[in-house]
């Protein structure tokens, strides 16, 4: 709450003051935001090597949510050296958990072939349950696939979910890349469900 302003005037300081507290007492969903709020600056200047710290402890203790962040911060060398295979092995760890946003990310990992072969069958198949487990990012991966395969009908209301659940800087993105598909009827219905789900 001291984070968000939810209720109280916004203290990123002291809510970290608050996180370290819990993390102390061996929480490992306090210290996976102790982490972000060293990976964001979020209450102290931005520092990605104790975020990866933090988050890598939190991951050895079976924290999905530490396990995709670490995973994220191996992928982009940030913090720690890049390791796209540890980076992979952390992300499949957080998937088997049920974590959405970890299973969209091993679908892109398939997909460009990041730690591996390209798999486009494991990354729609990825992007598919992620869509279904509530990730923006998957709903949209998802829409993506269908309307390669044609499918563009059934990949609208993906679409507009990707739209009513993703942020600002996302659908700005996710628009651009529609405008500019060449998949028959992105740039126009597509582009309208998107919208449609981000004024909803």
């Amino acid at each position: 709450m001291l984070l968000d302003g939810d209720e109280v005037p916004a203290d990123p300081a002291a809510a970290l003051r608050w996180f370290v507290k819990a993390a102390a007492q061996h929480h490992a969903m306090a210290l996976n935001m102790v982490g972000r709020c060293y990976d964001l600056g979020w209450g102290t200047p931005p520092d990605k090597v104790r975020a990866a710290q933090c988050y890598r402890v939190a991951a050895e203790r079976g924290l999905d949510w530490a396990m995709y962040n670490y995973a994220t911060l191996l992928a982009l060398g940030e913090g720690v050296a890049e390791d796209k295979v540890a980076a992979l092995m952390w992300l499949e760890k957080a998937a088997a958990l049920g974590n959405a946003k970890a299973i969209n990310f091993v679908g892109s990992f398939a997909e460009d072939g990041w730690a591996g072969p390209r798999d486009m069958a494991k990354a729609a198949d990825c992007y598919a349950r992620a869509a279904a487990g509530g990730d923006f990012r998957g709903a949209f991966n998802h829409a993506r696939m269908l309307g390669a395969a044609g499918e563009v009908d059934a990949a609208l209301p993906w679409l507009r979910q990707a739209g009513a659940t993703g942020n600002a800087r996302f659908i700005e993105q996710a628009a651009t890349w529609l405008t500019a598909s060449g998949i028959a009827g992105f740039a126009t219905l597509g582009l309208d469900a998107l919208r449609g789900g981000a004024s909803c």
